[in-house]
């Protein structure tokens, strides 16, 4: 059986992508599966008896070293803010490529606290800073240091001790340039380094809880349970300077979407499915249940989907156990197409995730071809002519070619940059001022005008001479050539519309760094876990594959 790949331009629509959930594909589990025969050490662990001062890890494969240099602050209780615009943290990190010398960490003391307003070096290669969860920090220091474990039915309704409000990479503020790094084999997969310090910074949090419950009480704290670290993960507070990113890399989408499409293909062509994996699948979907479970939000939005979803999980999963049987032909195609017919996107994109847990076989050369050297497709072919954009744009942007800008909730929203937080934001076009300022976020409009220009002209000509007379047009006229080639490089979809939700941005992007338990605040802005149930650094070389399920 020869099943095609799903259609870009009924996948790519934002309430779609906006359904996504985290898989084998993800990086932060791609990232622990290439990491787990690396030598995990604790370098460095000098704090005071309040938990404030300088720690260091290291992840260590023959001549390469990886380390995450931590500074724990002293801040007061009105300068903790979770807004990219604070200027103290309780703790801030930067990833230093080797292994810092004295000098080195004397110099990123007085730098890295400082952030966006301080300076950093090629040697540094990512960037971070994160808060506590007060309330559960403390109670966690509170139960260790009087001997006794914490409620763990508590810390599952947070899932963090601390939580990260950015994390830079690729030459900001100083950083190491991309392209000093790309080659390296190790890090070859996307934001592999950003994985790797927010995984050990998760681990610095055991650390410091666990110290500073022992100094609050020598002869009766007690360390905080594994089992109960494996629970917790790294919180995070995402905006919308995360949404344009996957606008800006058009080619860098294509291959996250193309890989998980490409994997979902090759599972329903599958003739045959052995028992032990149709097992493994089983167990695995069963197990995922207790994490929807405890996906706590007080979003009325995400509660509907989350309701929606356990509905029909349950449903699917009383079709597997009375209804289906895995030794038919094609399995998992029969399964899709009941889950397409019967479920909601966000449960047929949830079971689509969990479709190739058992096949390693099929995801792992996928995982190797999720990067992009987008500057290879950054020029445009000026010798095609306007009749060959035009068709491109008839067969890859049909949807949005049938959306009229006329009207104003078509035409509702502006993408611009906050003076104050150095951030795109999103703002309505008739209710506030600049919008001569807007940022070329607005793609579909830009195509439906490229299309109409295009309809003026009585005859084809070259597009190096349309560009001379429609210049400003030739940010979509690039990425009409891109999309010709990437099917799924671009968002089906009106980015200004009154009625986008700008997290299903957010959400599509989060779902492939792995994160578990979207929580939106608005729908500009939401609150993840990251690596939660993820082995601990010394469990690493001996962890089970399916460790987010456990």
């Amino acid at each position: 059986m020869n099943i095609s790949l799903r259609n870009p331009n009924q996948i790519m629509k934002l309430s779609k992508l906006g359904s996504f959930h985290q898989s084998k594909l993800s990086f932060l589990r791609s990232f622990l599966k290439e990491f787990k025969n690396w030598d995990y050490k604790r370098n460095l662990f000098k704090l005071d008896k309040s938990g404030f001062g300088t720690a260091i890890y290291s992840f260590k494969k023959e001549k390469r070293v990886y380390s995450l240099i931590c500074f724990a602050n002293k801040i007061n209780e009105n300068e903790r803010s979770d807004r990219v615009i604070a200027t103290k943290w309780d703790a801030a990190f930067t990833l230093f490529d080797g292994t810092p010398s004295n000098k080195d960490i004397k110099r990123l003391k007085n730098q890295v606290p400082k952030q966006e307003v301080g300076r950093l070096s090629y040697k540094e290669l990512t960037l971070s800073r994160a808060n506590k969860s007060i309330r559960i920090f403390e109670y966690v220091v509170n139960c260790l240091s009087n001997g006794r474990q914490p409620d763990i039915n508590l810390l599952s309704k947070v899932g963090y001790l601390y939580r990260t409000t950015a994390v830079y990479g690729s030459g900001k503020f100083g950083l190491a340039d991309r392209f000093r790094i790309k080659n390296r084999k190790e890090i070859c997969g996307p934001f592999r380094l950003e994985m790797m310090l927010v995984y050990l910074v998760r681990q610095f949090t055991f650390d410091q809880v666990n110290h500073v419950a022992k100094k609050r009480n020598p002869k009766k704290s007690v360390i905080l349970d594994p089992k109960i670290c494996r629970r917790l993960g790294i919180g995070n507070s995402t905006g919308l300077g995360m949404a344009p990113f996957i606008v800006n890399h058009p080619t860098l989408l294509n291959n996250w979407i193309y890989a998980r499409e490409k994997a979902l293909k090759s599972i329903r062509e599958m003739k045959k499915v052995k028992k032990k994996d149709a097992d493994y699948f089983c167990d695995c979907l069963k197990k995922s249940l207790k994490n929807v479970k405890t996906w706590n939000t007080e979003s009325n939005f995400q509660l509907k989907k989350i309701k929606t979803l356990r509905r029909d999980l349950n449903k699917f999963i009383s079709y597997l156990e009375n209804s289906f049987k895995f030794t038919v032909n094609f399995p998992f195609n029969c399964i899709y197409l009941w889950l397409e017919k019967n479920t909601n996107d966000e449960c047929l994109e949830y079971i689509v995730s969990m479709m190739m847990e058992p096949f390693d076989h099929i995801v792992d050369p996928l995982i190797r071809k999720m990067s992009s050297d987008e500057d290879q497709y950054f020029n445009i072919p000026t010798q095609r002519t306007t009749n060959d954009l035009k068709k491109i744009l008839e067969k890859r942007y049909s949807r949005i070619l049938n959306i009229d800008f006329s009207k104003k909730e078509n035409n509702q929203n502006f993408w611009f940059i906050s003076k104050n937080k150095e951030e795109p934001r999103l703002a309505d076009r008739f209710e506030n001022s600049g919008s001569e300022l807007e940022q070329p976020l607005a793609i579909a409009r830009d195509i439906k005008k490229l299309y109409e220009k295009l309809n003026l002209l009585k005859f084809s000509i070259p597009v190096a001479k349309f560009l001379l007379i429609f210049s400003e047009l030739r940010h979509v006229i690039r990425r009409a050539f891109i999309v010709e080639k990437f099917p799924y490089a671009e968002i089906q979809d009106n980015t200004i519309s009154k009625d986008t939700v700008p997290i299903d941005m957010l959400r599509l992007k989060l779902s492939f760094f792995g994160a578990l338990k979207f929580d939106p605040k608005s729908d500009k802005w939401l609150r993840i876990c990251m690596f939660q149930g993820a082995p601990l650094p010394e469990q690493l070389k001996t962890f089970d594959d399916n460790w987010v399920y456990n």
